[in-house]
């Protein structure tokens, strides 16, 4: 399989303040991305922050349409963004190893970094409903037309991964410049991916399909 590189659309931040970006998520309009004690909310027109919520943020974020869920050491926290509070918590399924994570389909698809595993879990109770072998590391998660897509991180080397969701068979690698720390489609041509200790997140064009970051 040819590895092709990914095409970067745009790159924001880094951000005053901020130091890493654990996790990445798309409201439709803002891109949230966790930044250790932070969930930032990111304009991608302007490229600036325009609301945060205190939180604990280690790893990945997810949004269901209607909350924020966010991956804190061996627990996940549902966020309601309207208030900005957390409103429930259910345990992650890596307990502690957890690292992407992505809302499709009523449920928590969530990564499990060293294990090379995503679990598509209840995200009323946390039960893992089944479990997906990847052939690589997993650092962020994300569904998009029925493609799951995942990003890696080993050494400086990072790459966004589509693979078969029954066999975990990789179909598509794209090289990207560095480590991914996060990952979320627009629901369009963009991917949205965190830079880790680079404090930064990179857009990347989604293969064969039109990109404006932010815009389906």
């Amino acid at each position: 399989m040819k590895r092709a590189a990914a095409e970067i659309l745009r790159e924001y931040g880094p951000f005053p303040g901020i130091d890493r970006v654990n996790g990445v998520t798309y409201d439709g309009k803002n891109v949230w991305f966790a930044s250790g004690d932070k969930l930032n909310a990111l304009d991608p027109d302007s490229g600036k922050i325009v609301r945060s919520i205190d939180v604990a943020s280690d790893a990945g974020t997810a949004f269901d349409g209607e909350y924020l869920y966010q991956i804190a050491e061996d627990r996940i926290h549902k966020v309601d963004p309207k208030i900005g509070k957390i409103v429930a918590t259910i345990p992650a399924p890596g307990n502690g190893g957890d690292s992407g994570m992505a809302w499709a389909e009523g449920s928590l698809w969530v990564g499990e970094y060293r294990a090379h595993k995503i679990h598509q879990i209840d995200p009323e109770t946390g039960n893992v409903i089944r479990t997906i072998e990847s052939k690589r590391v997993v650092t962020g998660v994300t569904w998009v037309d029925g493609e799951l897509w995942h990003a890696t991180w080993e050494g400086e080397e990072g790459d966004l991964v589509r693979v078969d969701p029954a066999t975990g068979d990789v179909l598509q690698e794209l090289a990207m410049p560095s480590g991914v720390s996060g990952l979320e489609s627009d629901g369009g041509g963009c991917f949205f991916c965190g830079g880790g200790s680079s404090g930064k997140i990179k857009a990347a064009k989604r293969p064969g399909h039109r990109a404006i970051p932010g815009k389906v």
